[in-house]
């Protein structure tokens, strides 16, 4: 069995790094959502509380 890799065109190629830029940009957006509302919702009195 031979395996064939799939040759992009410079316009497929190009489309497929531009979607994987906007998924990456949107799932650090979401990371960063995540996080923020997070340390609002435990409010400004979690970091004097004793570990």
């Amino acid at each position: 069995m031979s395996k064939q890799k799939a040759v992009l065109s410079e316009e497929q190629a190009k489309t497929r790094r531009g979607r994987s830029v906007a998924l990456a940009v949107t799932l650090g957006v979401l990371v960063a959502m995540f996080y923020v509302i997070t340390i609002v919702k435990l409010g400004p009195g979690i970091m004097d509380r004793p570990l």
